[in-house]
Parts: C-alpha cells; sequence; structure tokens
C-alpha cells in the first residue's frame, strides 16, 4: 500500500513538471501550421459547447425582418466575410492561414441550424485561441443581433439581401 500512495505522489507532481517543461522549452505546437496537441480539439469543444448551453440567450431582442437582414448582410461584409466567407466565393488568404480554419458560413454545414443566441453568444464573446474575436466593443448589440439572425436564416434570405452578400470581397 504504501508503493501506491508513493507511486501516486510521485505522479501528481511529476505530470505537472512534465507538462510545464513541455511548454516553458517550446515543444508545444503553437504555429498554425502545425498538428493540434492530444485531446485540443476534444477540450476545446466541449469547454466551447457547455458554456454556450449555459450562457447563449435563448430569444433576441431583435426581430427577423428583411431590414435587420440587410443591415446584418453589411455588418457580415465589412466584420466576418474575410475569416467566414461569402457564398459562392473562394476562402480569403487571411481565412486559409487560420489554425484552425475558420468555417465557412455559406458552405457546407453552415450555421443556419444554430440558434441565433448561440451564434450572437460567439460573435460576442469570441473564442479563445481561435482568431475568433469579441465583437462586443466593435458592434452594438442589435448589429450583433443582426449578423445572428442573418445567419440563422442564411437559407431563407430574400434576392436583396443575397445580393448584399454575392458581391465580390474587396479588401478595400
Amino acid at each position: 500500500m504504501a508503493r501506491v500512495v508513493i507511486a501516486f505522489i510521485v505522479g501528481v507532481l511529476i505530470l505537472p513538471v512534465v507538462f510545464w517543461t513541455y511548454f516553458r522549452f517550446g515543444y508545444a505546437p503553437v504555429a498554425t501550421a502545425s498538428s493540434p496537441m492530444l485531446f485540443e480539439k476534444q477540450l476545446a469543444h466541449m469547454a466551447l459547447n457547455a458554456r454556450i448551453r449555459k450562457e447563449a440567450p435563448k430569444n433576441s431582442p431583435v426581430q427577423p425582418s428583411e431590414e435587420n437582414y440587410q443591415a446584418g448582410a453589411h455588418v457580415y461584409r465589412v466584420h466576418c466575410a474575410v475569416c467566414h466567407g461569402l457564398p459562392g466565393q473562394e476562402p480569403t488568404p487571411t481565412s486559409k492561414g487560420m489554425y484552425p480554419r475558420p468555417p465557412q458560413l455559406f458552405k457546407g454545414h453552415g450555421v443556419t441550424d444554430d440558434p441565433a443566441g448561440e451564434t450572437y453568444w460567439k460573435v460576442a464573446n469570441g473564442i479563445r485561441l481561435t482568431g475568433m474575436p469579441s465583437y462586443t466593443k466593435a458592434l452594438s448589440e442589435t448589429e450583433m443581433w443582426q449578423v445572428s439572425l442573418l445567419l440563422a436564416n442564411a437559407d431563407k434570405l430574400s434576392p436583396q439581401v443575397r445580393a448584399v452578400l454575392d458581391q465580390p470581397y474587396s479588401t478595400n
């Protein structure tokens, strides 16, 4: 029994030192081209999903409307498109160089099946270690809701709103 206790104590002391050494001396992958650490994606997604379930608003104070979708499309083009892309357009060089790669919100899975409150939480708070910034100091609450509603309803947008999003991306 004494051996088990000693082994446990040594394990509790050695593991943190090994962990610290791994990071302290630059063995951890930090470049965007590096492979992810063991369990990095699983742990990050688990923590993010738990936080969103706990904190994401259930109801929007901004109503879905053509006017709000139009405003959301303009906000999206200015603040989101460089990373998350535009419908029918190739990802930008910026998004190609990021790790993890930002989801292209108008291709494949997108966010149309996510509740607007979940997208709002991500826009407002950002996502640590992904490049996704918090927009609470850059956008108003209304603007964050407008872009969140736009994305939640991206599969139901009018031709007028689609026309705003279909314009080629410009770096000017």
